[in-house]
């Protein structure tokens, strides 16, 4: 998870109070062709999961990175497919970011839409691997509590789980930043082509969409037929790419929240 107790780590991410002072494209530069050291492991996760120091010339911060020889394997995903999945993720999130999606006068909830922390694709000290840059958490925030409340910074990340159908949206995925910001982390079991939707984010099952919820989804639509289309192509099957494109038109259709479907659990265990 990259997420931690550790006050001590340096950051890197959009927001000014969580990050390290770099922007964005630095931020991706440095995961993508820094250089990884290892210094940890997250021993709570089912998949290895190596907490890393990454430097690239006069930059320096903290990752996640999670060998693909590393993951287990399940018996309703593909082999080897759970750190694409991660990086299709942060694309799907990148894109609801962009002004093509975002409605002018911002998301509906007033939330900000980048939801993934950055996250790439690469080779690491064991091999291929995605690599995420690592979020400091602030620990005054009862997670517990804030799962069960409408908060909107969740209605945001419960849009973006429905989008990407995502199976395993525990209360430990969740990582509320010192800058207020609530960032969206451990998305390898996403874009099954069948519904897979497990959440504790149930609070707007059935609601209506906003306005701006459809636009931003009508935006992530066009850019499946363009640039993000292609990227996700890279990293998903076309079967999977179909079943997004399905599941945004079904969500325009419907203009509501979904509704756990009583043919899967609805919440994952354990929850948190």
């Amino acid at each position: 998870m990259a997420g931690s107790t550790d006050r001590g780590a340096a950051p890197l991410s959009d927001a000014t109070v969580d990050s390290g002072g770099l922007e964005r494209s630095a931020v991706l530069e440095l995961l993508r062709d820094g250089e990884i050291t290892v210094e940890g492991r997250l021993v709570d996760a089912s998949n290895a999961t190596l907490y890393c120091a990454v430097e690239l010339g006069d930059r320096q911060g903290r990752c996640v990175y999670k060998p693909v020889l590393g993951e287990r394997p399940l018996w309703d995903f593909p082999d080897g497919t759970l750190a694409g999945r991660e990086v299709a993720a942060f694309l799907v999130s990148e894109a609801m970011s962009r002004p093509t999606c975002a409605p002018p006068e911002g998301p509906a909830d007033g939330s900000d839409v980048g939801i993934v922390p950055p996250t790439v694709l690469r080779e690491g000290p064991f091999g291929t691997g995605m690599a995420q840059l690592w979020i400091d958490v602030d620990m005054t925030v009862d997670l517990v509590t804030l799962t069960r409340s409408d908060d909107p910074r969740l209605r945001r990340i419960a849009l973006f789980d429905a989008v990407i159908n995502n199976a395993d949206r525990k209360g430990g995925h969740l990582l509320p930043g010192p800058s207020g910001r609530v960032y969206g982390i451990d998305h390898g079991i996403s874009f099954h082509t069948e519904n897979k939707l497990r959440t504790l984010l149930w609070t707007w099952r059935g609601k209506r969409l906003a306005p701006a919820d459809l636009t931003l989804l009508g935006g992530l639509r066009a850019d499946l037929d363009a640039r993000l289309g292609d990227d996700l192509h890279a990293l998903l099957t076309r079967g999977e790419v179909r079943a997004l494109v399905r599941r945004i038109d079904q969500l325009v259709d419907a203009g509501r929240f979904p509704e756990p479907s009583g043919e899967w659990p609805a919440i994952p265990w354990p929850p948190f």
